[in-house]
């Protein structure tokens, strides 16, 4: 679970804050990757208290945590992450009744505050030129078509896209419909925007997967360019999307990211709504959605046009 084990710290505390202290990385957190960077979060501070001779779980004080904090190296969103982290282990570690109080509760992080996402974003022409280009005369390229097709179209995350079987490309009704498997083990299902059928469909045909209703959708390919079993990974889709962007000069800085940014800029451009907009890729907040919307970079340099000097 840590890299180096148990921290002294828990196990001199004994076998029940042992246990209380795996079962919140077991138990409570079923993203690998989320497991990983709280674990890393929690033994950073517990390290650095036992540096500082602390050998006890109630010596850790608020103002421990609060001069932890204060060192601690990083951007402000990694020091908050670290903070939530850490109150959300020790807030564990209270409900087994292992600790009477938690000291980072009254802790503050660094203020951030985020109102306009970073996220590169493409236009209608730069997209349009990005998809056109692809050469769907290759199983791969009908695949990257499809894949980014999919995330335009349907505002999804890369991770969300390649998670995705076969069987969650299905039909209801007269449309096709994706299943997008969200964090926390969720799933999300959004109807295909006709070019995503499209895409979809043509990649399908070409690769006879149908058969393999439980197989991976998006598969990686072998050196004799055949498509294999095995499940792209996201690294696979931003190497595949930095090559095509280089192959139509698009901004080096794109990313997987960069396509539910565009679908979702493009359909507030064209008049659609930011609760609809909110509800397609599932956000919980519309801040989270207006963070991806760029409608108004064009009519503040239109603005700054205005300045005749």
């Amino acid at each position: 679970m840590l890299p180096g084990g148990l921290p002294a710290l828990i196990a001199a505390a004994g076998d029940r804050t042992t246990w209380r202290f795996v079962e919140f990385f077991t138990a409570t957190i079923r993203n690998p990757h989320t497991r990983e960077a709280y674990a890393h979060a929690v033994g950073r501070l517990l390290a650095w208290c036992e540096g500082r001779g602390l050998c006890d779980l109630r010596a850790i004080t608020p103002v421990v945590v609060a001069a932890y904090i204060e060192q601690l190296p990083g951007s402000k969103p990694t020091i908050k992450q670290h903070l939530s982290a850490i109150r959300q282990c020790l807030d564990w570690l209270i409900t087994g009744g292992v600790l009477e109080t938690n000291p980072a509760a009254s802790v503050r992080g660094p203020t951030y505050v985020i109102r306009k996402g970073k996220t590169p974003v493409l236009d209608t022409g730069q997209t349009r030129a990005l998809l056109e280009a692809i050469d769907t005369e290759s199983i791969t390229g009908l695949r990257d078509r499809a894949l980014i097709g999919a995330m335009v179209y349907s505002f999804a995350r890369v991770s969300a896209v390649i998670g995705m079987r076969v069987e969650d490309y299905y039909p209801n009704g007269k449309r096709w419909w994706f299943r997008l498997h969200e964090k926390g083990g969720k799933f999300h299902e959004v109807p295909a925007h006709h070019k995503a059928e499209a895409y979809m469909d043509a990649y399908l045909e070409a690769v006879g997967i149908a058969a393999d209703p439980k197989g991976p959708l998006f598969r990686t390919v072998d050196r004799e360019r055949h498509l294999t079993n095995r499940r792209m990974h996201r690294n696979d889709a931003i190497r595949m999307i930095k090559r095509r962007g280089r192959g139509v000069h698009l901004p080096p800085g794109i990313c997987c990211h960069t396509f539910r940014a565009t679908g979702i800029t493009a359909y507030l451009a064209n008049g659609g709504t930011i609760e609809h907009a909110q509800a397609i890729p599932a956000h919980e907040s519309p801040r989270t959605t207006k963070l991806y919307d760029r409608t108004s970079d064009a009519i503040t340099l239109d603005e700054i046009e205005r300045i005749l000097i």
